[in-house]
């Protein structure tokens, strides 16, 4: 069992990408690495599975996907020349649909290939289909915001006492 404390904190590219070619290979030997950190892109990049401790308690463990997932942040988001068709067309099939500041649509309830063959069948071209979901860091902070002992402005989040840990399981990189 392998432990390392912030890794890659200092290093170039060229040094981060060593270091965790290095901790995967070392999991895919067998071995079992955790990885401490508060580089949130990092872990995204690096980690199979995480556990997420705030103020001495468990907050969450699962693959990045599953906590990724745990926030409200994925939506679909959609732009088309007949945006006001659209939001209808949606609405009626159950999506919940937000209009964003550049005229795009932001829709939840309904996944993309879904919205697409209904605007298809609708004949309402679309410029923009994309499916959006929160960066680990945005699902972190979510997630972690009760378990801070220092809160910055929105713009510059401080956290003090929360950390990601990555794990590899035995065999897994």
């Amino acid at each position: 069992m392998l432990l390392f404390d912030e890794p890659i904190y200092g290093l170039d590219p060229v040094g981060i990408l060593w270091v965790r070619n290095l901790l995967k290979r070392l999991a895919s030997e067998g071995r079992t690495v955790f990885v401490s950190s508060h580089l949130m892109t990092e872990m995204a990049l690096t980690a199979d599975h995480l556990v997420v401790i705030g103020r001495g308690k468990l907050i969450s463990t699962g693959s990045v996907e599953d906590f990724v997932a745990k926030t409200s942040g994925r939506y679909v988001r959609v732009r088309a020349p007949r945006s006001d068709d659209l939001r209808e067309l949606l609405v009626h099939r159950g999506a919940h649909v937000t209009g964003e500041p550049d005229g795009a649509l932001a829709v939840t309830g309904l996944p993309a290939s879904e919205i697409g063959e209904l605007s298809g069948r609708s004949e309402i071209f679309l410029h923009e289909l994309s499916p959006q979901a929160a960066s680990l860091e945005e699902a972190f902070m979510e997630l972690t915001r009760d378990s801070v002992e220092c809160h910055g402005s929105a713009a510059a989040p401080l956290i003090t006492a929360s950390s990601a840990t990555a794990s590899y399981p035995e065999g897994r990189n």
